[in-house]
């Protein structure tokens, strides 16, 4: 991975562990919206089948790399923006199941809408409270995220395939904002009916592109009535005709912005998507050892097998300007310091802020 750290200006200031706020910008995608804006400047309105391109080839390129039928892929602007269009089709008498201090826009999408919700709250055995609430609590909607955002909690993916199964009519909606992008994910065979990330962070496109996916059968369960002339690509006559997923576009989508998110996928296949998943494991496991040695994560953490490479160590205002001085890019959230790693950390980084915080104990 040495040679992409080449490509990200900022590692040369210090650790970046903050991709959980906002992923890195690198010089090839830079030259490619340079020359993208370039080319608006010069064509004018003659851009204008290019940018459609753009947009379509990004559709194609999200549906590749995350196993997704093209036709149930859309592009949306953010995360938030796509499950509030969603959940404007969802009948109020649903069920819906929520863990607690879930990140607000998904939580909120429910809750300011009214529907009857059960709460879990977030431990070591969160997949088995899911299942006993599935099982006996008549739930109709399961919505989480995939990642955690308050500490990196990952849900086994496996555990939502297997659930899916047993209660095929379950509806389960994922938020993959801290996940999409961190390893390797086959939506098709996921067991999950939606899907939605934005792009920002872990993908590295930049703001204002995300997308949403849905599995054949989610369709019949929501009647979304957003619609415009978008939509309907353009066409008068298809009012009538516009697919679910296509209503989720209502109007102009930027090829600046979605052609960031087609670089960025097609970057990632560079590198090689196996490579990624394998180093942000290693890089997972090494800091989990190394923070859980110093007594610094939470008890649900340490009793998980597995982690993503997001954590919420215990530390207080002081340690977390003594990581800021010491040019460590990280976040307060909670009553701690959130610090996530990406395939351009390495675990002399790791090394290097456990040596600070050993300083402040």
């Amino acid at each position: 991975m040495e040679k992409f750290r080449k490509e990200f200006p900022v590692l040369r200031k210090g650790i970046y562990a903050n991709t959980a706020v906002y992923g890195l910008l690198y010089e090839s995608l830079l030259d490619w919206r340079q020359e993208h804006d370039l080319d608006f400047l010069i064509y004018g309105s003659d851009m204008r089948e290019k940018s459609l391109k753009v947009v379509s080839d990004t559709r194609s390129a999200v549906a590749n790399f995350f196993n997704c039928k093209r036709n149930n892929v859309a592009l949306v602007n953010n995360f938030s923006t796509g499950l509030n269009v969603l959940l404007e089709g969802l009948g109020q008498k649903k069920k819906i199941l929520l863990i607690e201090n879930d990140y607000p826009s998904l939580n909120w999408g429910f809750e300011n809408r009214g529907f009857d919700i059960e709460y879990l709250q977030m431990t070591a055995t969160i997949e088995e409270q899911i299942k006993d609430a599935v099982e006996n609590k008549h739930i109709d909607v399961l919505a989480l995220s995939l990642v955690q955002w308050l500490n990196g909690f990952a849900i086994d993916l496996d555990f939502l395939k297997a659930l899916k199964n047993q209660y095929p009519s379950l509806i389960i909606i994922a938020d993959g904002t801290q996940f999409c992008g961190s390893t390797t994910f086959d939506f098709d065979n996921s067991g999950i009916d939606v899907l939605g990330s934005s792009a920002y962070k872990w993908l590295l496109a930049g703001y204002g592109n995300g997308f949403m996916l849905f599995s054949d059968q989610i369709k019949d369960k929501f009647s979304v009535n957003n619609i415009g002339f978008n939509a309907a690509d353009g066409d008068l006559g298809k009012m009538d005709a516009v697919r679910f997923a296509k209503r989720f576009e209502p109007g102009h989508l930027s090829s600046l912005n979605f052609g960031s998110l087609k670089f960025s996928i097609e970057y990632f296949e560079r590198i090689g998507m196996d490579k990624i998943s394998e180093h942000n494991r290693k890089l997972s496991k090494y800091a989990k050892g190394e923070f859980q040695k110093l007594g610094l994560l939470s008890d649900e953490v340490v009793g998980r097998k597995n982690h993503s490479t997001i954590f919420n160590i215990k530390a207080n205002a002081a340690t977390f300007q003594k990581l800021i001085d010491n040019d460590v890019f990280c976040a307060q959230r909670g009553n701690g310091v959130r610090l996530s790693f990406h395939f351009y950390n390495t675990e002399a980084d790791i090394d290097t802020i456990v040596k600070i915080l050993k300083t402040d104990k």
